[in-house]
């Protein structure tokens, strides 16, 4: 039976509230075919967020309505291993004890979590440059780093197909913590690697049908922006323990992004991602679609990027190049099918780019 997460936004919601609210709802599941696993509760972001199975979301709707009316804002079908994963369990917390004025077992256990992405060069590329024996050695080193740094600082490793390194954080000390030692240990590998690095906080369900999809989507957005082995921060990171921030902003090479340019960065990205394959598509549809001037968005590229437009949408349209080479379309395909109107000129842009003919790519 699929399981299921859903938000219920309660403005001054408590843990003896959800605490209720579930047990309501453990009344009456099996009249609709669910079985409610666990919850977490948020006081401070006045969410709550329950975990079950059930045979499909109209199910958990009418449960969470018959039982005690609260309808979920946001409900998405998960994983429970990738639940697990992000928030370190799928079950209540053990050992809890019952409160003697109401009988219930309440908790308040959030599930705001900090997202730690690390990208580095495409694993196929990084092949070609270094040779496999190379390769191996580089990739193996800086795959154990990370994992003894996650440990050590009490992070939990993401597994998510293309989507590089996740890595979910309770504390945001640690999640700096393990960012910038990883940063400082791997100085003598970071231009090979193309090493990137962002920090990101959210909660689980949002609008978008993965857990903490919108917040790591928009970590991935940062280290697009990110220059090799920097970290960049967004506004919510710094603004949850920025004494700590300002600690480790002395001394390392972190970014800070301001909300302002956060808004900017979501709207310059959200326009590749919707144009890209487009051959049409140019600087003056860029400007069109963002409603800005030419010499304005020329500096905001430049300012956030350190790219022109033109430079920032040709590097777009390589990167996702890469992915749909490996889809089974020939070189003319894949030039068209990302966005270039010329096989030839694809294939040129292709090897300043990255050093190799896609021919040669599709070899490796």
């Amino acid at each position: 039976m699929p399981i299921f997460m859903d938000l219920h936004i309660v403005p001054g919601v408590t843990a003896e509230h959800v605490a209720e609210a579930h047990q309501e709802d453990l009344k009456i599941q099996d009249d609709y075919g669910c079985r409610v696993m666990t919850y977490w509760v948020d006081e401070d972001h006045g969410s709550a967020f329950c975990l079950m199975e059930a045979p499909n979301k109209e199910a958990v709707i009418k449960m969470h309505e018959n039982a005690h009316g609260l309808i979920p804002h946001e409900i998405i079908e998960v994983n429970s291993s990738v639940v697990e994963a992000f928030l370190g369990r799928i079950k209540y917390p053990k050992n809890l004890k019952t409160s003697l004025d109401t009988g219930l077992k309440i908790f308040n256990d959030p599930a705001f979590r900090i997202i730690l992405v690390i990208t580095t060069k495409n694993t196929n590329l990084l092949q070609f440059d270094l040779g496999l024996n190379k390769f191996n050695e580089v990739l193996g080193t800086f795959t154990k780093l990370i994992k003894q740094q996650i440990v050590n600082n009490q992070g939990r490793l993401v597994e998510m197909e293309g989507e590089g390194y996740v890595i979910s954080f309770v504390s945001v000390s640690d999640a700096l913590n393990c960012a910038t030692t990883i940063q400082k240990s791997t100085q003598d590998v970071s231009e090979i690697l193309q090493l990137c690095m962002s920090l990101n906080a959210g909660l689980p369900v949002d609008t978008s049908d993965q857990l903490f999809g919108i917040t790591i989507k928009f970590a991935h957005y940062l280290c697009d922006i990110g220059s090799t082995n920097q970290i960049v921060v967004s506004s919510i990171v710094e603004q949850l323990n920025k004494p700590d921030y300002q600690n480790f902003i002395e001394k390392e090479n972190i970014r800070r992004v301001s909300t302002t340019e956060e808004k900017t960065i979501e709207v310059i990205m959200k326009t590749l991602e919707g144009n890209w394959q487009d051959p049409e598509f140019g600087v003056a549809d860029f400007c069109a679609k963002m409603s800005i001037s030419k010499s304005k968005l020329y500096r905001q590229c430049t300012k956030l990027t350190k790219m022109s437009p033109n430079e920032l949408l040709r590097k777009y349209r390589l990167k996702k190049s890469l992915a749909v080479l490996k889809t089974g379309l020939n070189i003319s395909e894949t030039a068209f099918e990302s966005g270039f109107s010329s096989p030839s000129y694809f294939a040129k842009c292709f090897q300043k780019q990255y050093g190799i003919l896609p021919m040669q790519y599709l070899k490796i």
